[in-house]
């Protein structure tokens, strides 16, 4: 198994501007995704892929994961970065892409939203929002 680690958002911004070829998948649920907003790769010329790592809304691991994301990203020396709220699905999706053969797999610690703050509010104190990266609302 080669899991490659966590990387704060911004080194994985910045791996995604340096790297063509990596990729950024999103490992939350299609609610998530709607409601609380995406990481906007426009600016370099890519696209986020969504991928749920857990089913909503029984939210079980889905059992095709690791071949749907095959499936997009065949390539197996694919740097491939992997996101969710606060980075625990998503470090579990990059290990489980790791065992199935892929060399490149990387955690984005604190996620999209990171952890909750003293309010707790997420989105404000770490994660992919509150580090200022480009995000969208659809």
């Amino acid at each position: 198994m080669s899991y490659a680690g966590e990387l704060k958002p911004t080194d994985a911004w910045k791996l995604l501007a340096e790297d063509k070829q990596a990729q950024l998948v999103d490992v939350r649920t299609r609610p998530e995704w709607m409601f609380v907003g995406l990481p906007d790769l426009a600016g370099l010329g890519k696209k986020t892929l969504l991928q749920s790592w857990q089913v909503f809304p029984a939210m079980e691991i889905d059992g095709n994961f690791a071949a749907a994301v095959s499936q997009q990203i065949p390539d197996r020396d694919t740097p491939i970065l992997f996101l969710c709220r606060s980075g625990g699905r998503s470090r579990a999706a990059a290990l489980a892409m790791s065992v199935v053969g892929y060399r490149k797999c990387y955690n984005v610690a604190e996620g999209f939203e990171g952890n909750p703050d003293a309010e707790r509010h997420r989105g404000k104190s770490s994660g992919w929002k509150a580090a200022g990266l480009p995000w969208i609302q659809e």
